[in-house]
C-alpha cells in the first residue's frame, strides 16, 4: 500500500512536468530559463524547494538526533536572515544583468565580465564539482525512506534509483518551466505534509508536552544548548548561508523571473517557509531520541522516516513519505538542469559550436549531459556512507568560501581576473586542505576551536581577490561600460 502511494505520488508529478511541454517554444532559453517568464509565487516555491532538499529535512533531523535544538539556530535561522539578503542584492543584479545581455549561466557572465575564458572553464568545474555531494544527498535520501518507508520491502539501491529515473524523465521532456512547476507542487507537498507529520507523530506520542518531557527525561542535554554546540561553531555557521549567492541551480532561477519585481514574495516570504520546514524537522529529530535511543552515527539520517513509519504507518506513512520525496526531488532536478545547461553553454557552444549551434542541439546537449551526471550520482550514491548534514556542509562551505567572486563581480570594477583566478584556486587548495583533515573527524573545526573552515577558506579568498586585484591591470574600460551603469 505504501509503495503504491508513493508511486502513485510519483506519477503525478510526472503528469506536472509533461503538461508544462505544451508551452514549451521549442529554444534553449525556454528550456534552460523558461524564457524568462516565471512569476512571483513560482519563484518563491521554486527558490525554497530548491534549496531544502534531504538536507532540511532528513539530515536536519538527523543531526538533531545527536546535537539537538540548537541545529535550528546552526542552519535554519541563520538562513531565514542571510538568504533573503543575498536575494536582494546578489539575486535581481544578476536578474538585470541576466536580461540585459541574455546569460543563461554564471559561468557565461564571469567570462563575459572579466573578459577570460580560462577562468571560465576553472569555475565551471569547480562549480559542478562542488556540486556532485550536493546531489549525492538528495539520491540518498531518496533511497533511505524508500527502503524505511516500505519496512525493507524496497532495497536502497530502487529508491534512489527511482528518484533519478523520475527526475530524469520530467527534466529532459518540460525543461525549466516543467521543474519551476514541479517545484511549486513538490514544495507545496512537503511543507503541507511535513506539518502533518510533525502533529500527528506528536499527537501519538501523547501530546507536545508529554513528548517533550519525556525528551527532557531521557536527555536534557539536547534540549538546552550547554556543551553540544559551541559558540563560536554557531556564530560561524552563518556564513555558510552564503553559499546560495554562488550556487548554480539559485543562479539560474533568477534568471527565470520575469521582472525585478517577481523577487518581492521570495523577499518577504523565505523566511517563514524556512521555518515551516526546519522547525519540525528538528523537533522531530530530538523526539526520535525517545523511541530508537540507540542508533548510532550516520543511521540518524533515517530518523525522520522510522518516526513516521513507527506513528504513522499504512496510508498516513505513504503521504508522509511521498512528502519526504518531494523534498528530495525539487532540489535535484533544478541541480542537474543548472548543470546540464552550463555543460551547454559553456562547454559545448562556447568551445565548440559558438553562436551557430541550433536550438535543437543545446536542448539535446543539455539533455544527454543531464543523464550522465545523474547516473555518476547515482553510482556513487551506491558506495557512500556518510552524514546527509556533513555531506551538505561541505558542499556549502566551497560554495560560501566563492562568495567574493560574484561580489567583486557585481560591485567592484576594479576586480580583475586574475585577482577572480587566485581567488578560485585559493578555494580549491584550502577546501581540498581541510576536507583532507576533516573528512574523517566528525563536528571537524579548524584546531578544535570551534571556528568552522568557512571561515578561513572566506578570509582567504576575500583577501586574494583584493590584493591581486589591485596589483593587477584594471579590467578594459569596454567591459566596464558593458556591465555598470555610468
Amino acid at each position: 500500500m505504501i509503495t503504491g502511494i508513493i508511486l502513485s505520488y510519483l506519477a503525478v508529478v510526472l503528469i506536472i512536468g509533461s503538461l508544462s511541454h505544451r508551452l514549451f517554444r521549442g529554444t534553449g532559453e525556454d528550456y534552460f530559463v523558461a524564457s524568462r517568464t516565471i512569476g512571483p509565487f513560482v519563484l518563491l516555491m521554486s527558490l525554497f524547494g530548491t534549496n531544502m532538499t534531504s538536507f532540511a529535512l532528513l539530515g536536519a533531523s538527523g543531526e538533531a538526533y545527536h546535537e539537538g535544538i540548537g541545529v535550528f539556530a546552526l542552519m535554519g535561522s541563520s538562513s531565514a536572515l542571510v538568504i533573503p539578503c543575498v536575494f536582494f542584492f546578489i539575486g535581481t543584479r544578476v536578474w538585470s544583468i541576466g536580461k540585459r545581455h541574455g546569460v543563461l549561466t554564471q559561468v557565461q557572465y564571469f567570462r563575459r565580465r572579466w573578459d577570460s575564458d580560462g577562468l571560465g572553464l576553472v569555475l565551471f568545474i569547480v562549480l559542478i564539482a562542488l556540486l556532485i555531494p550536493y546531489l549525492l544527498i538528495g539520491v540518498m535520501g531518496g533511497g533511505i525512506t524508500m527502503n524505511l518507508i516500505t519496512g525493507g520491502q524496497v532495497p536502497t539501491w530502487v529508491g534512489g534509483l527511482l528518484v533519478c529515473a523520475v527526475v530524469l524523465t520530467y527534466v529532459c521532456y518540460g525543461g525549466m518551466r516543467g521543474t519551476a512547476w514541479v517545484n511549486t507542487f513538490q514544495t507545496l507537498v512537503f511543507m503541507i505534509l511535513g506539518g502533518v507529520t510533525f502533529f500527528v507523530i506528536v499527537d501519538r506520542m501523547g501530546g507536545f508536552s508529554h513528548a517533550m518531557a519525556a525528551v527532557a527525561d531521557a536527555h536534557p542535554e539536547l534540549l538546552i544548548r550547554g556543551d553540544l554546540i559551541n559558540p563560536i561553531t554557531l556564530l560561524t555557521y552563518t556564513l555558510i548561508p552564503l553559499s546560495v549567492g554562488m550556487f548554480p541551480h539559485m543562479f539560474t532561477h533568477w534568471l527565470t523571473a520575469k521582472s525585478v519585481q517577481t523577487f518581492r514574495y521570495p523577499l518577504m516570504f523565505y523566511p517563514l517557509c524556512i521555518t515551516i520546514v526546519w522547525l519540525p524537522s528538528v523537533l522531530i529529530g530530538i523526539l526520535g531520541t525517545v523511541d530508537f535511543p540507540d542508533l548510532e552515527g550516520t543511521a540518524a539520517n533515517s530518523i525522520l522516516v522510522r518516526m513516521i513509519q513507527h506513528h504513522a504507518p499504512g496510508v498516513l506513512a505513504g503521504l508522509l513519505g511521498a512528502g519526504v520525496f518531494a523534498a528530495i526531488m525539487s532540489s535535484l532536478d533544478s541541480q542537474v538542469l543548472s548543470i546540464g545547461n552550463m555543460f551547454t553553454q559553456d562547454i559545448v557552444r562556447h568551445y565548440g559550436f559558438h553562436d551557430q549551434m541550433s536550438e535543437k542541439k543545446q536542448i539535446l546537449f543539455g539533455r544527454v549531459f543531464v543523464c550522465l551526471v545523474l547516473a555518476l550520482t547515482y553510482i556513487l550514491s551506491l558506495v557512500s556512507d556518510r552524514s546527509i548534514f556533513g555531506l551538505a556542509i561541505w558542499s556549502f562551505t566551497g560554495y560560501s568560501a566563492l562568495f567574493p567572486v560574484v561580489v567583486a563581480a557585481l560591485f567592484w570594477k576594479r576586480s580583475t581576473k586574475h585577482g577572480a583566478f587566485a581567488a578560485v584556486l585559493s578555494v580549491v587548495v584550502m577546501w581540498i586542505y581541510f576536507f583532507i583533515q576533516g573528512w574523517q573527524v566528525p563536528h571537524y573545526t579548524v584546531g578544535g576551536t570551534g571556528v568552522m573552515p568557512v571561515v578561513v577558506i572566506l578570509a582567504v579568498s576575500t583577501t586574494t581577490m583584493v590584493v591581486v586585484s589591485l596589483l593587477t591591470r584594471p579590467p578594459k574600460a569596454s567591459v566596464i561600460q558593458t556591465f555598470f551603469k555610468t
